[in-house]
């Protein structure tokens, strides 16, 4: 007997797209089921890079001291040279914090150990991941979507009112609807691999044959772990032996050193690097998200932190429809997120080719908080802004005090699952309360107090004047008090108030 149940979402995919989606979801009380088709959760390390713009979403989901603890920081390269001698460099271009971007460089975490954090946040909020649960059907209509499953209790049938594929590069929801998945082959193939091994410090990212194909290795310790990771170029054709002794081999091959010695392997894999981009991140009811919406080479550490960004984005735009807000606002999810993974997957291209070369070293292009919809929908400036912060930027993060007296900052009042209205030196009555949205006005009588000015500098709001902040960080409104009937159609728009 098949065995049916209901529910808001149903999440194909547990990597780190279907967690943040399922955090951002349960959050915010919407029901839903995570299925996971593999036995269990995935084992290796293959993102490893939180960039800071990750690191803010992580933060608001509660999950970034946990996150930081877990690694650490990119520790230098060490390029040696064929007489053994070697040159150490950073791979990190450095930056320091600023009061409008707090964190500033990359954390070095293993995936599964970031993955694992994810789904204990997943657990605190009631919910877990059904592990040996496949999906093996896709159906809709207009008032939801029918989703067949298997499993080791046999088949069953979920009804939900949206379904997410957040099932891979391989993605059988892409397939299923049909969508295609333009891209090309980039002529590289590589092996991936977690390893326990002798004869290597910790200390370095230690690099040999940089510049040769034929001879690339690099060795990673991975933070938080025994392990390190090997990377290498190997050939387009043929078996490749991933077993201890074959990486072994190689490493002793592409090194010229006998000394490092490869005692076991925790996963490893080949695979071949490819850059696609799905035609659509939507179907309906149905929707893409991370490597079922866009696969790219690993450098540069892009993937796994555009796939959460695109989770981030979808989240709390389908628990606002499923609220009640107008189902125009799901529009904006492949609107803003499909032009950021074609730039995302240009720069991964460029970057591959730099590396092809030896050059591995990485600036603010990979940082991710220059990311912004400026162009979307949900982009109002009420009068239009020649300068400085504009809607659809990324908000920037000041430090500000209470009314109180306490010390805060302005991604403190941000974290939650609520739009912020920010006013400078404004009536605050001039806006009515309602669900979904907190309030804070600088100057007279204001709850919040710039002392430092930090927050007039980064927001650049003049007397006034008037940010709304999207739920995910983002702005969406500058308004200034005169026109601030205008508010009322974009609270409308955006889903403000449901």
């Amino acid at each position: 007997m098949t065995r049916t149940s209901t529910v808001d979402v149903v999440i194909s995919g547990a990597g780190a797209a279907g967690l943040t989606l399922a955090i951002e979801l349960a959050r915010r009380g919407v029901s839903l089921r995570v299925l996971d088709k593999n036995d269990g959760p995935f084992r290796g390390s293959r993102g490893k890079g939180i960039q800071p713009r990750t690191q803010e979403i992580f933060e608001d989901l509660g999950i970034l001291d946990r996150v930081a603890v877990a690694g650490g920081v990119y520790p230098p390269q060490r390029e040696y040279r064929a007489d053994g001698s070697y040159a150490e460099s950073a791979i990190v271009e450095h930056a320091s914090p600023t009061p409008a971007e707090p964190w500033c460089q990359p954390l070095l975490v293993p995936q599964f150990l970031t993955e694992k954090i994810m789904r204990e946040r997943l657990a605190e909020l009631g919910h877990g991941v059904e592990y040996g649960c496949e999906l093996v059907g896709v159906e809709q209509d207009e008032d939801g979507v029918t989703a067949r499953i298997a499993g080791a209790a046999g088949e069953g049938i979920v009804r939900a009112r949206h379904l997410v594929g957040a099932d891979g590069g391989r993605s059988f929801v892409r397939g299923a609807l049909g969508i295609g998945f333009p891209g090309k082959t980039l002529g590289v193939r590589a092996i991936v691999a977690d390893v326990r091994l002798t004869g290597l410090e910790r200390d370095a990212w230690h690099r040999f044959g940089d510049g040769s194909m034929e001879r690339q290795l690099a060795l990673c310790p991975l933070a938080g772990t025994d392990l390190f990771q090997i990377q290498a170029p190997v050939p387009l054709e043929g078996d490749v032996d991933l077993s201890a002794a074959g990486l072994a081999a190689m490493v002793a091959e592409r090194s010229g050193r006998a000394d490092i010695g490869v005692q076991s392997v925790s996963w490893a894999s080949a695979y071949t690097m490819n850059a696609r981009l799905a035609d659509r991140y939507r179907e309906g009811r149905v929707f893409l998200v991370g490597d079922a919406a866009h696969i790219h080479p690993p450098t540069g550490g892009q993937g796994l932190n555009t796939s959460v960004q695109d989770a981030y984005n979808l989240g709390w735009k389908l628990a606002a429809v499923i609220a009640g807000a107008p189902a125009a606002l799901l529009d904006s999810y492949e609107e803003e997120r499909r032009p950021v993974a074609a730039e995302m997957l240009g720069l991964s291209t460029k970057l591959l080719d730099a590396m092809k070369r030896g050059e591995l070293r990485r600036g603010r292009e990979v940082r991710q908080l220059d990311i912004g919809y400026p162009e979307s929908s949900l982009a109002m400036a009420c009068p239009e802004r020649a300068a400085g912060l504009a809607a659809g930027d990324r908000a920037p993060d000041a430090p500000i005090r209470r009314a109180t007296g306490h010390a805060t900052r302005v991604f403190e009042l941000f974290r939650g699952t609520h739009w912020t209205l920010l006013g400078y030196d404004v009536e605050r009555d001039c806006v009515a309360p309602r669900r979904g949205l907190r309030i804070h006005t600088f100057g007279v009588r204001g709850d919040v107090v710039d002392d430092g000015g930090h927050f007039r500098d980064a927001y650049g709001l003049r007397s006034g004047e008037w940010v709304l902040v999207r739920p995910d960080g983002y702005v969406g409104a500058i308004v200034a008090t005169d026109g601030i009937e205008a508010l009322e159609n974009y609270f409308r728009i955006g889903g403000v108030g449901f």
